[in-house]
């Protein structure tokens, strides 16, 4: 009997073992879901639009659009989730263009028809790459750059605020970290230990200096409305908390009015008219 139960437990931690090192090798599968057709673009929704061509630091070329809005209060450089591409973004694009913001949407290495394959330091480079645009190429001012990001966007944006010194700040439907997050997805995994992505929001949220607003859901069914409580109480002083409801990936559509409102007001009082 012994025998059989140690025979029984060798077999049970082998296939453990396997699974372990598949959500080890494989783990870029779980983090990333680009699409590289393009269903649709701005200018199908009355929304005129450029084409953009960036170049990151190590060579890799971008795709982008920029969508104008004639003597915009701000421009919004725009960080989307982890899945699809840019063409699935159309609904916010037209909320920034309802407020008056011009947006810069850029499409990460492997998304769309970026070059490359996605990966944390690739997308750090993408993210700098298309700060630059707006600040040397088109002439922004920092002041007048508003740093969004979606999901996984938000991790990008936060990031990248950490470094620069944006006029504004918008982090939707974040987590305080990869490692937090996965960990709570897969309980079973030793996940700290495996990750290697960091994706750390809490972490940057030190050292970013400018207005910050936080929308989440507390019906989000993949980032817990915990995340944002968390990220709420890490930020500094001069941080907003914006309720929504709905899902993760339609709450800003589902909070409607309220949404775009809070959106206002939170960019009606940081920046300058």
């Amino acid at each position: 009997m012994w025998r059989s139960l140690l025979s029984l437990a060798a077999i049970i931690a082998g296939a453990y073992a396997l699974l372990v090192a598949f959500a080890y090798l494989t783990q870029d599968r779980m983090v990333y879901f680009p699409t590289s057709t393009l269903l649709t673009n701005p200018g199908d929704h009355g929304l005129p639009y450029e084409d953009v061509a960036l170049v990151a630091e190590d060579g890799v070329r971008l795709h982008a659009w920029f969508v104008p809005v004639p003597e915009a209060r701000a421009t919004v450089l725009f960080f989307h989730g982890n899945g699809g591409n840019l063409s699935h973004r159309i609904d916010s694009l037209r909320i920034f263009h309802d407020l008056g913001l011009s947006v810069l949407i850029l499409s990460y290495r492997g998304y769309g028809r970026s070059e490359g394959r996605p990966g944390e330091a690739g997308i750090r480079r993408d993210a700098n790459a298309a700060w630059r645009h707006l600040r040397e190429d088109r002439g922004i001012p920092a002041g007048e750059i508003v740093v969004f990001g979606r999901s996984l966007g938000a991790a990008v944006a936060a990031e990248l605020a950490a470094h620069e010194r944006p006029g504004a700040v918008i982090l939707e439907s974040a987590f305080t970290s990869a490692a937090d997050l996965a960990a709570e997805v897969y309980p079973w995994l030793p996940v700290r230990w495996l990750i290697r992505y960091e994706y750390d929001v809490r972490g940057a949220l030190r050292d970013i200096d400018a207005p910050m607003l936080i929308a989440h859901s507390r019906d989000d069914e993949i980032v817990p409305f915990r995340h944002a409580r968390e990220l709420e109480a890490a930020a500094g002083e001069n941080t907003r908390l914006l309720e929504m409801r709905g899902g993760h990936n339609d709450g800003f559509l589902r909070t409607g009015a309220a949404y775009r409102q809070g959106l206002h007001d939170f960019l009606d009082r940081h920046l300058a008219r």
